[in-house]
């Protein structure tokens, strides 16, 4: 893999994983919120979300699959890829200040459809706050 272009379909095999790490500031926050127009209060009002049963505000739960999309676009498959997929449950908040870890795993490799699929998760200190799968396109070396 380069800079340029990630892993071709013949380099992968099942059980490779990635992974990538963010720590979330009210900035991202507030950030994310004006780029998507997502204001829901428990995202940007903290005596808003001090009302709800999180107690404080959240992170957007697409902040969460943004490292996931991060993760296969820049590492595995990595560039040159193209995300086709994505289901995910989202199982815990976020807060500002969580250290995201955002993990991909290669659970099948499709070689006749160029297509693999993916675990896709994120973690908080080991807490599983989003679980899902991805499928992905990967170009074949010819």
């Amino acid at each position: 893999m380069d800079h340029q272009h990630g892993y071709y379909l013949e380099d992968l095999t099942v059980g490779m994983t990635a992974s990538y790490e963010k720590t979330f500031t009210a900035q991202d926050i507030e950030a994310f919120a004006t780029i998507t127009g997502d204001t829901n209060p428990v995202h940007i009002d903290e005596a808003y979300a001090a009302t709800t049963p999180f107690k404080a505000r959240i992170a957007h739960g697409m902040l969460s699959a943004g490292l996931i999309s991060t993760v296969l676009g820049t590492q595995l498959p990595g560039p040159g890829c193209i995300y086709l997929e994505q289901q995910i449950k989202f199982r815990a908040p976020v807060y500002i200040k969580d250290t995201v870890v955002a993990t991909v795993t290669i659970e099948d490799i499709n070689q006749r459809r160029g297509r693999v699929s993916l675990k896709t998760q994120c973690f908080v200190n080991d807490k599983l706050v989003a679980d899902g799968t991805a499928s992905m396109m990967v170009d074949k070396k010819n």
